[in-house]
């Protein structure tokens, strides 16, 4: 069932929803999530039943302003606070100390807890109602089958998990990819997932360079579990290939007619997703035109993404982004989509 987002009865009907222990379709900045109240262990198993997601990878719990923090973590770094100020509400999660005896189930037995204030006015609001009542967060990951592409839209929820599940329509998400992942637990910002905020943003709010969880220093611990950080992640049904733009019409015109992955039904089989002009002649091809601009690519990526899988085609062939920092959300999320196809 999906209900206007922005009429005073859904908001209550969602907030009910949530205190008697169901799940709710969720729409915030980045994608829509897949909500319950994140101290019902019970509830919260209902998303990884839901989406098949493996119980000890952890969920980013959505509060509605920093006043909640305290209630799940156990200690707040001057330059995790310095990053609320600055950031929240918006796409940055930020990964704290866990206290003791809450969100067990949504932090998935870690001794750490991922928190994000979303901006969404639909997804304050039922945070807000909540609050009304001791509720002080909802665990919210994609509203999806785990490993599977991000929904953007109310319709992309209602398809993955059907009729049952009441579901708030926000609209399109504006940011389009999941929320930046900085880990406060080490001493120093590190960055586990890239989205919309950048390091260089981190970096010049709390003056702290941003680590790597890749790098080879002397970080006290290793990087906690965080979500969205698995090899293979945000993948259609079709394949994915990335690939630069010469090699992509290289690859094109080594195409010949009785090897083009072409009809199907009158279907091309074969989606094309491009900045270059791309000569597509010689085959049949659904060819889309990816923005010169990261931020628009973000917020068109996964929509773009599931409706060349409604098209039917096997392959998606995508041009590499490039290699500079605003691009690195997008980047990410091509490689994890890319990461585990078979070609």
């Amino acid at each position: 069932m999906i209900l206007p987002g922005d009429a005073p009865e859904s908001i209550a009907a969602a907030a009910r929803c949530i205190r008697s222990g169901r799940l709710l379709g969720l729409p915030t900045e980045t994608v829509y999530g897949l909500a319950a109240n994140a101290d019902d262990d019970t509830a919260v198993a209902k998303i990884f039943q839901a989406k098949g997601r493996p119980a000890d990878h952890p969920l980013i719990v959505h509060v509605a302003d920093a006043c909640a923090v305290a209630h799940y973590a156990s200690e707040v770094p001057e330059f995790a606070r310095q990053l609320m100020q600055a950031f929240w509400p918006g796409p940055l999660t930020l990964i704290l100390p866990r206290r003791p005896g809450v969100a067990n189930a949504a932090a998935g037995g870690n001794a750490t807890i991922g928190l994000r204030c979303p901006s969404h006015p639909v997804a304050q609001a039922v945070l807000k109602a909540l609050m009304h009542d001791a509720v002080w967060g909802v665990a919210a990951p994609s509203a999806n089958q785990f490993g599977r592409v991000s929904p953007t839209t109310a319709d992309h929820v209602q398809g993955e998990f059907g009729g049952d599940l009441l579901i708030l329509d926000g609209g399109a998400c504006t940011v389009g990819i999941e929320s930046t992942i900085i880990d406060c637990t080490r001493g120093r910002p590190v960055l586990l997932r890239p989205g919309a905020v950048t390091p260089a943003q981190v970096q010049a709010v709390c003056g702290l360079k941003v680590g790597s969880k890749d790098e080879p220093d002397a970080l006290d611990a290793p990087a906690p579990k965080a979500s969205g950080t698995l090899e293979s992640h945000y993948a259609p049904l079709a394949q994915v290939r990335l690939m630069s733009a010469s090699d992509l019409q290289a690859s094109l015109d080594r195409l010949v007619v009785e090897d083009a992955p072409a009809v199907s039904g009158g279907m091309p089989r074969l989606g094309i997703y491009s900045r270059a002009i791309i000569n597509a002649s010689k085959v049949e091809v659904l060819c889309r035109r990816m923005p010169d601009d990261a931020a628009a690519t973000a917020q068109q990526l996964f929509a773009l993404l599931r409706e060349l899988d409604a098209q039917g085609v096997r392959q998606i062939w995508i041009e590499a982004p490039p290699a500079s920092p605003e691009w690195d959300g997008v980047r990410d999320r091509l490689q994890r989509a890319a990461a585990d196809q078979v070609l």
